[in-house]
């Protein structure tokens, strides 16, 4: 593909510093989110078990196959499938606490963002580069914990990012991505998106040769992918790796009842609300046409994303790919390519070459002293509503035995305390029946069921959000005590034998 940036950013006639805007980009990404992000990126109960998840593979040396972290579900099969990045986290803890978890998601989320600006000041001009940025980090934020999933968007980026220079240049995928491939299957899920990604890209560069040239091209597409697909297995658990995937896509209602698998609420102002503005304003307009491949995958996306909302991010990071080349190829043919650079001062042009070596070593150390500042001065902690210890505090000292009901969002907390749970965040674990059961009795749907679902588990004592049904029914239910009550939790404990009629 030929260079669609004007000559100028290439070689720019002032340098100012020795910095350039993805040195920037990445530099404040991690400067804003350090500052403002620690509460949102520590407000999920999944940090909590991912930790302790990786705990006990130090302690015992191998990843479990199953489950030792609940009484309802103990020793049926269970995978920590997301091991390695698991163990990352833990070793981000253990040298800095929860500021290192916190340094880790924003230093995966600068880089990402300092990536995708590097991708597209190849194809379009600075102003157009940050606006896309901009709009890909607003969509990001609305995901960025301190969890798996971070650290696999770096991975998603390298991926995305080579395979389409490498189709737009018409040449092999570089073998190196296999590489990325075996990490990312060992860190999150959403390798399988990867492979759907290379696929497409294969299928978009072989059909961009003459048809007597393509046979020629496909072979080291073809390869490619075979050996992506190999190198996803090379993981601990081989073909599981795709099953465990493939299980959770079909899960009903986990899909329905947790949180980050809705549908986004468009009641409320959402970055995806205007992303899909923009767009439909840019496709009416004739400001982008793309390719039918690429307009596939994009629509894809959309579709995952208002299916589910944690996939607003990864939306918001593989469209501008996607759509970088075919809108600056028009809007360059527009005869006006160097409109909004003349509108602006001669460095805005000029950051968009690389940095210098000795500009990037002064910014990264200028962005951690920053960020490490920042964090000494307000020390992140997980948010209160994902870790009720005062009421655990108080069901010990009410002399709480057996085992506990709790809620989803506490299992995280529980895990890592040691505490056997009912429920926690691997609903892959526990399946939909399960969460059916579990969410119909907290409900209240039906009174006389919630009392011989409490008999049929023999719940000891409960740990549940002020806000559910069933603490009402626990209040007036002869043998349980209510003992504790705080903007976190509520604690009804058990105060005698015999099973509730």
């Amino acid at each position: 593909m030929e260079s669609t940036i004007d000559a100028r950013a290439a070689a720019p006639a002032v340098r100012t510093w020795g910095i350039s805007w993805p040195l920037a980009v990445g530099a404040s990404a991690i400067v804003g989110s350090t500052a403002y992000g620690p509460g949102v990126m520590l407000r999920d109960a999944d940090t909590y078990w991912h930790l302790a998840a990786a705990r006990w593979m130090v302690e015992h040396g191998s990843v479990p196959t199953v489950d030792t972290f609940s009484h309802s579900m103990h020793g049926a099969p269970w995978t920590a499938f997301e091991w390695l990045s698991e163990l990352v986290m833990l070793g981000a803890h253990q040298l800095g606490g929860w500021a290192g978890l916190v340094a880790l998601s924003a230093s995966c989320f600068g880089l990402v963002l300092a990536l995708l600006m590097r991708f597209l000041l190849a194809r379009m001009e600075p102003v157009h580069a940050l606006l896309f940025t901009g709009l890909a980090a607003g969509m990001m934020l609305t995901h960025l914990l301190a969890r798996p999933h971070v650290m696999a968007w770096v991975l998603l980026a390298l991926w995305i990012s080579a395979l389409v220079n490498a189709a737009e240049a018409r040449r092999r995928p570089p073998w190196w991505l296999l590489g990325v491939m075996v990490l990312w299957a060992n860190m999150h899920g959403s390798f399988l998106l990867g492979l759907m990604l290379g696929f497409g890209m294969a299928l978009e560069a072989v059909l961009a040769h003459p048809r007597g040239t393509r046979m020629a091209a496909a072979k080291p597409w073809m390869l490619f992918v075979a050996l992506s697909m190999g190198a996803a297995l090379l993981t601990p658990s081989g073909w599981g790796v795709l099953g465990h995937a493939i299980h959770i896509v079909r899960m009903k209602t986990a899909l329905a009842v947790i949180g980050e698998w809705v549908s986004p609420n468009f009641q409320q102002g959402s970055p995806l609300e205007l992303w899909l503005l923009l767009v439909l304003a840019l496709a009416l307009s004739g400001r982008v046409r793309l390719p039918w491949l690429r307009l596939v995958l994009v629509l894809g996306l959309v579709h995952l994303a208002l299916k589910h909302q944690r996939n607003i991010a990864v939306l918001g990071l593989v469209s501008p790919f996607l759509v970088a080349a075919p809108f600056a190829r028009q809007w360059y043919a527009s005869g006006n390519p160097n409109r909004d650079a003349q509108a602006l001062d001669r460095w805005f042009l000029a950051l968009a070459a690389p940095a210098r070596p000795a500009a990037i070593a002064v910014c990264v150390a200028a962005t951690a002293l920053f960020a490490a500042a920042s964090m000494h001065l307000r020390p992140p902690a997980p948010a209160p509503m994902i870790t009720p210890k005062a009421a655990i505090d108080a069901a010990v000292a009410a002399g709480a035995k057996g085992p506990v009901l709790n809620d989803y969002v506490f299992g995280g907390f529980l895990i890592h305390e040691g505490v056997p749970v009912f429920i926690d965040g691997r609903a892959d674990m526990y399946g939909d029946a399960f969460l059916e059961k579990l969410v119909d009795a907290l409900r209240l749907k039906d009174r006389k069921l919630f009392v011989e679902f409490l008999n049929e588990y023999r719940f000891g004592w409960t740990l549940l959000t002020p806000g559910t049904l069933a603490n009402s029914v626990l209040d007036d239910l002869p043998g349980w005590r209510r003992v504790y009550a705080d903007d976190t939790a509520v604690v009804h404990v058990r105060v005698d034998t015999v099973p509730a009629r």
